[in-house]
């Protein structure tokens, strides 16, 4: 069976069938909202101004995941499991026990 699913974007102002949403933000608070092509138009002639005098900021930067402080590497947990015999997954929580192996036996 053969299914089509279609998604009508509904005008948040009057109702009328939508071109598609529109997200801005406002001082820290972000919006959406759906709009005709004609509310769109009128949405960014008003703000462009604005935008036009505005500074952009650039989305903040994530940095990588760090091991918290004194816990071992976990390529390194599990590098040593498997050169040991021990059964690993290669992904999430390494068992305690093993972390606890790990670390006993380089000390």
């Amino acid at each position: 069976m053969t299914q089509k699913i279609e998604t009508l974007f509904i005008d948040d102002l009057d109702g009328t069938e939508a071109a598609g949403t529109i997200l801005f933000a406002l001082e820290g608070t972000q919006y959406e909202i759906d709009l005709s092509a004609s509310h769109a138009s009128d949405l960014r002639t008003a703000l462009a101004p604005y935008v036009h005098a505005g500074r952009t900021i650039p989305a903040p930067r994530r940095s990588p995941r760090k091991n918290p402080a004194g816990s071992p590497d976990t390529a390194g947990v599990r590098n040593w499991a498997r050169t040991h015999g021990i059964e690993i997954k290669d992904r999430g929580r390494i068992p305690a026990d093993i972390t606890a192996r790990y670390q006993a036996a380089r000390d």
